[in-house]
């Protein structure tokens, strides 16, 4: 008897839920030539170094060879006591390897320019340093491999990192210079061309030393000055470009109109507008370019002629380049230098100018003729004035309007009442009769 027995409850009250079956795993095998505890780590991925084919772990030596290692002596050319050290060596049926020590390829050293007494009292004397010390420091040089840091540890007296790399530069180059036949054979020498310069270097550590030596507070403090300093140059950068004086570009609306009137209209001043003034921002261009901070003068020069000519056609800067080559200049200058640049554009901007001024002179001469012909002359569908000599002293009515200002159709001129008179204007002589004769 139980618990259910006891509240008579039915054995099976609740419902068996069945367990489902999770899917077997696919069991891999294990590759041979791998152990146990590498695939574990592994989990069967593919190395990311080729591995050794299972093959060749299993390949068996020739049996007609007969390997064993032994301990022999070797010498290594790099050194010049003849030392003489030991190592385990391969040996393969009882002949061991022959020639030099295989990490003796390794061993490099500089080539230290060399100097006699005589060289020394013509060229290479100076008041601050004495034979003996420039002897001990060419001995170090060549025995550290300039490693001048290790030298000045081991220099006898007290000399700067920077003050034994300017005398031994400075000596090697005076050597060069002397010993060559031409200045242009030594010209390309990396101690001539580029001398080593003492105080750059101790700036540049200092500095390096400034930057380094910062706290995190400093920093967060730079990089806010940063961040304020970039708010208030692209606050500035408007009211820069509006100070900048420029010469005026005109837009080519008002020329592509005149340009398309024809010869016996009018252009009206009531639907064309004096062309507006431009002036090129260049604000832009000169951002971008202090963006790259390192650049081609002749793509800079680029950006510039785009920024002048962005205002203008397609028909302007054809018209502008043509006239450059009229007068003999080359679209691109040939030496980009500063100054041949800055008069390029200049040029250019005298060139638009010359092109707006003159299409507002043929602006200004058709709205002059439009005045002088007459406001109604070449107005679409105003009927010509008829000089005859009886209407010479009347005033001209237009026939599509009435003295009340309504629009009086074709249709009202033919279709009239029959009572109504025809104007005196327009009434037709009676034909004569026989009888009236």
């Amino acid at each position: 008897m139980d618990a259910k027995d006891i509240l008579g409850l039915p054995k099976n009250s609740f419902p068996v839920v069945e367990k489902k079956s999770r899917p077997p795993k696919e069991s891999q095998r294990k590759p041979d030539g791998i152990s146990r505890e590498v695939y574990a780590l592994t989990g069967g991925m593919p190395p990311l170094m080729p591995a050794i084919d299972a093959s060749q772990l299993k390949k068996k030596p020739p049996s007609d060879e007969k390997i064993t290692w032994q301990w022999l002596p070797f010498t290594n050319s790099a050194r010049k006591d003849n030392l003489h050290l030991y190592h385990w060596v391969r040996v393969v049926n009882g002949v061991p390897p022959t020639g030099d020590y295989s990490f003796a390829k390794y061993n490099k050293s500089v080539d230290i320019i060399k100097y006699t007494d005589e060289e020394y009292d013509k060229y290479l004397t100076d008041p601050m340093w004495t034979k003996e010390e420039t002897d001990k420091l060419f001995d170090l040089c060549e025995r550290f491999d300039l490693r001048f840091i290790v030298i000045a540890d081991r220099f006898p007296s007290s000399r700067t990192v920077e003050e034994l790399k300017d005398r031994y530069y400075s000596v090697s180059r005076a050597i060069l210079i002397a010993r060559a036949p031409s200045s242009g054979d030594v010209a390309a020498n990396p101690l001539v061309k580029e001398p080593y310069n003492v105080s750059q270097e101790m700036e540049r550590k200092r500095a390096l030393s400034m930057v380094l030596s910062q706290t995190r507070q400093q920093e967060r403090k730079d990089e806010e000055v940063l961040i304020e300093a970039k708010r208030i140059a692209e606050l500035r950068m408007p009211s820069k470009a509006a100070e900048e004086t420029q010469l005026p570009v005109a837009s080519n609306a008002g020329a592509e109109v005149s340009e398309r009137a024809v010869p016996g209209e009018t252009v009206s001043p009531m639907n064309v507008q004096l062309p507006s003034m431009v002036v090129p921002d260049n604000a832009s261009t000169l951002a971008s370019l202090r963006i790259l901070r390192v650049y081609l003068r002749t793509y800079a020069l680029e950006q510039m002629v785009q920024a002048a000519n962005s205002s203008a056609g397609l028909r302007i800067i054809k018209r502008v380049d043509q006239t450059l080559q009229d007068l003999g200049v080359n679209l691109k200058p040939r030496v980009p230098t500063k100054a041949v640049c800055a008069e390029h554009l200049e040029l250019r901007k005298e060139i638009l100018t010359w092109l707006n001024l003159q299409k507002q002179v043929q602006y200004k001469e058709a709205e002059g003729s439009s005045f002088r012909d007459g406001s109604y002359g070449e107005t679409p569908g105003t009927p010509k004035h008829l000089h005859r000599g009886g209407d010479q002293d009347r005033t001209f009515i237009p026939e599509s309007m009435n003295f009340g200002g309504e629009r009086v159709g074709k249709k009202d001129h033919k279709r009239k009442g029959p009572g109504a008179p025809a104007p005196s204007g327009h009434k037709r002589p009676r034909k004569q009769k026989a009888s009236d004769l």
